[in-house]
């Protein structure tokens, strides 16, 4: 007896539950789709249209209710207002209705009311998603980093340019070789012209006999077209078509063929190993990159051998540098990141 009971009540619940459940969803649904398109109202409804009407049919009555219905055709506060939100109301439907996919997608909803969430997935997918082309944006882009790229490379060769102009060994290579292509007058005297505005002149033409000159190579080298952004994704396949093939000549010469490394094998196992990259390598003086290549450091067992040698160098440095025998000082008597009270 007391079996059945429970049973019956237990079912009942779970129908209830079942039903409470069902009405939330429905009323959550509805309350959800209220604020998409129109809201409560149809679309079609709210500009006095049937849903198979032509584009035209759909723009010749907002202009008829936009009309009749503006702000500015009515005077007292009262219709103002109604006359605002109808217009409005008036506005959204037109804007739904014209486009052909949000009309698309706003009659799929009245087919499908059911279907909450896909709903709000069209709605926001056209308003968040960006209405320029993604290909434009791309191209955009690029060009802005390779201006950006490219500016950045002059500003920082023109930095290096005017610091060598400073330093005595290159300002006097590049006087005397301004003087001997006659840019420089060594007659001052007859010039009437302000100081000022000869020394600019000066200096104009000493950077540029530098800039002619004088080979700055590393980060402050001069840019080039080819080392843009947009340039070097023109030319990637054939970047990597190159690497390619030189990888597998690679391997059929000296791990296959075992044959001996050249001078320029030897520099470039020498730049992997110090972990140089092209334009690091490239500053670096033409007798130290000799000095690696006597010393035969493209060798592994060689090249462990001296860098063990210039680690201890620079630990018997530092342990001679006041400097850093304070801040060992420090760091053994407070350690890192230690709060003392001391005086």
């Amino acid at each position: 007896m007391f079996m059945n009971i429970d049973r019956g009540f237990t079912f009942s619940n779970i129908f209830t539950i079942i039903l409470v459940l069902i009405m939330v969803q429905a009323i959550h649904g509805f309350m959800e789709l209220e604020g998409l398109y129109c809201g409560k109202e149809n679309c079609y409804d709210v500009l006095g249209v049937p849903r198979e009407s032509s584009k035209s049919d759909i723009a010749r009555a907002y202009r008829r209710l936009a009309r009749k219905y503006h702000p500015d055709m009515h005077r007292s506060t009262e219709a103002k207002k109604k006359a605002e939100e109808r217009f409005t109301q008036l506005a959204t439907a037109y804007e739904i209705l014209r486009d052909e996919e949000s009309r698309a997608d706003y009659d799929y909803m009245l087919d499908n009311p059911d279907e909450v969430y896909r709903h709000y997935y069209r709605y926001y997918r056209r308003r968040v998603a960006p209405k320029v082309d993604v290909r434009i944006v791309l191209a955009v882009t690029i060009t802005v980093i390779s201006v950006v790229q490219y500016w950045g490379a002059w500003s920082r060769y023109k930095a290096a340019v005017d610091y060598l102009v400073t330093v005595p060994k290159y300002r006097l290579k590049a006087v005397d070789i301004a003087k001997q292509e006659g840019l420089l007058n060594s007659s001052k005297k007859k010039d009437r012209r302000p100081k000022e505005v000869i020394k600019e002149e000066e200096e104009a033409i000493l950077k540029k006999v530098l800039e002619e000159k004088v080979d700055i190579k590393g980060g402050y080298s001069k840019p080039s077209i080819k080392d843009i952004l947009w340039i070097q994704l023109i030319l990637l396949p054939y970047t990597i078509g190159a690497y390619i093939v030189w990888y597998f000549k690679w391997v059929w010469k000296f791990n296959i063929c075992k044959e001996e490394f050249g001078e320029e094998e030897k520099f470039y196992l020498i730049r992997k190993k110090l972990k140089c990259n092209e334009s690091q390598w490239n500053s670096i003086e033409e007798e130290e990159k000799l000095f690696y290549l006597k010393k035969e450091l493209w060798k592994e067992e060689n090249f462990k051998v001296w860098k063990k040698q210039k680690e201890d160098e620079m630990k018997a440095k530092l342990a001679e540098n006041a400097k850093y025998k304070s801040y060992r000082r420090y760091m053994r008597n407070h350690g890192p990141g230690q709060i003392t009270f001391e005086d």
